[in-house]
C-alpha cells in the first residue's frame, strides 16, 4: 500500500508535530520529506510512525517524474527556509516559492489535496490588518525577505485561481515541543527557559519606536497543540480552501511571555532589556494579532489555550523533562 499523506518539512517543528498528531488518530501511511543535514532534526522523527522518509531533492525529482503513489490523497507542504533573518533572497525564493509552485501544480494536476504553510510575516507591520482574505493579498507589504518569499506564493496562487482549490495557512508565533533544532529561530519560550535555567533571568529587546515600552511589543502566540487542532480541522473538511490564519486571535506582550515563564518555573522574575540589533530594527514587527473570524465561521469552535497555560504545559511536561512531542503519547 502506498502513502496517503506527504508532509514536507516533516522532521521540522510543525511538520513532525503534525505527524505525531496524525499518528494519534491511527494514520501511519505517511511519507516524511525533509533535508536532515548534520543537525538534530532527525531526533524529531524518533518515536513517529511513518511508511517512508525521503530527502527533499529526491522527492522533487519524483514529483517532476510524476512518480508519486496513486494512493496519495494530501500533501502538507510545510517545508521551507523559515529564518526571518536570512539575507540570501535567491535562496529563499528557490526554497519557498519555486518549490511550492512545483508541488502545487502537481497536486492540482493529480487531484491531490494541497495544504501549505504561509506565514504571519506576510502581513508586514500590520498597518494593513491581519485579515485572511485573498482579495487583500495585494495590499500587504512584508518587512523581510522571508515574508516576501512566502507572500510571493500566496499572490501567485491567488492570481491563477489556485486558492479556490488549495489551502494556505498563515501561522503566527507558534511555540512548543520539537523546535529544539531551530537554533536562533526557536520560540522565546524555549530560549527564555534556557536563559532562566542558566542565568536566572531573561533578556528581551528594548523598544526602538516611540510609544512602545521595552518588552511591550506584541505577538500572537499560539501553542503548537492548538495550531495542530486548527490544521486538522481544515484537513478534515475538503471543502475548505483559500487562506486561513492559524493564531490565537489575541496579542500578548513579550513581558507577558517572560512572566509566564517565571511563573511556570516558580522562579523570581528578573527581566533585562537589551538593545535590538541594528540590522533588524527596520523590519521588526511591533504588533501581530490574527483575525480568526474566517476559521470560526467555518465551524472551528475549540477554545485557544491561554498563553500562561500553554507555557506551563510546555515547560513542565516537555522542557524540564527533556521530552520531544514525537516521543510522548
Amino acid at each position: 500500500m502506498g502513502e496517503k499523506i506527504v508532509i514536507t518539512g516533516g522532521a521540522g517543528f510543525i511538520g513532525s508535530a503534525l505527524a505525531w498528531r496524525l499518528n494519534a488518530e491511527g494514520e501511519e501511511d505517511i511519507l516524511i520529506v525533509d533535508s536532515l543535514g548534520a543537525g538534530e532534526k532527525w531526533e524529531n522523527l524518533s518515536g513517529l510512525r511513518f511508511s517512508d522518509y525521503q530527502e527533499k531533492d529526491d522527492f522533487l525529482d519524483r514529483v517532476r517524474d510524476r512518480d508519486l503513489p496513486g494512493s496519495l490523497e494530501t500533501i502538507f507542504h510545510f517545508g521551507a527556509c523559515s529564518s526571518t533573518t536570512e539575507t540570501d533572497t535567491r535562496y529563499l525564493v528557490r526554497n519557498n516559492f519555486e518549490y511550492s509552485k512545483i508541488l502545487a501544480r502537481y497536486a492540482l494536476d493529480s487531484g491531490v489535496r494541497f495544504i501549505y504553510a504561509s506565514s504571519a510575516a506576510t502581513y508586514g507591520d500590520g498597518s494593513r490588518g491581519y485579515r485572511d482574505r485573498e482579495t487583500e493579498l495585494g495590499r500587504l507589504r512584508p518587512l523581510n525577505r522571508y515574508g516576501f518569499s512566502k507572500h510571493l506564493f500566496d499572490l501567485y496562487a491567488h492570481r491563477r485561481g489556485w486558492l479556490e482549490k488549495i489551502t494556505g495557512l498563515k501561522f503566527f508565533n507558534v511555540y512548543g515541543p520539537n523546535e529544539y533544532h531551530k537554533g536562533s529561530m526557536r520560540s522565546m519560550v524555549c530560549k527564555g527557559y534556557e536563559q532562566i535555567k542558566h542565568r536566572g533571568r531573561i533578556a528581551l529587546f528594548q523598544s526602538h519606536r516611540d510609544g512602545w515600552r521595552d518588552g511591550e511589543q506584541e505577538r500572537d502566540f499560539i501553542y503548537i497543540k492548538d495550531a495542530l487542532e486548527m490544521v486538522l480541522f481544515i484537513y478534515r473538511d475538503p471543502g475548505l480552501s483559500g487562506i486561513f490564519n492559524i493564531g490565537s486571535g489575541k496579542a500578548r506582550t513579550w513581558n507577558d511571555l517572560g512572566e509566564a515563564l517565571f511563573d511556570a518555573l516558580e522562579a523570581e522574575k528578573q527581566i533585562v532589556y537589551v538593545s535590538m540589533p541594528p540590522e533588524i530594527r527596520a523590519t521588526y514587527q511591533y504588533h501581530t494579532e490574527a483575525e480568526m473570524t474566517r476559521l470560526r465561521r467555518a465551524g472551528y469552535d475549540r477554545p485557544v489555550t491561554p498563553l500562561e497555560e500553554g507555557v506551563r504545559d510546555y515547560v513542565t511536561n516537555y522542557l524540564i523533562p527533556g521530552y520531544h512531542l514525537a516521543g510522548t503519547d
